[in-house]
């Protein structure tokens, strides 16, 4: 099942894109992909975001 995703523009400065892109490049992941890890796991420790089960 895919998930839906909301798209919207994201402006950070020019060295914070490097450090995710090299974080990303650590973890074989995109820079979207690794920006949208650190927002779910900082929602999760916040309380924000449950976990949920996979399907299947």
């Amino acid at each position: 099942m895919t998930r839906e995703r909301k798209q919207f523009p994201l402006r950070i400065p020019q060295e914070l894109y490097d450090a995710y892109e090299g974080w990303a490049a650590d973890e074989f992941r995109s820079v979207n992909a690794q920006i949208e890890a650190v927002l779910v796991d900082a929602a999760r420790r916040a309380g924000r975001l449950r976990r949920t089960r996979p399907d299947g």
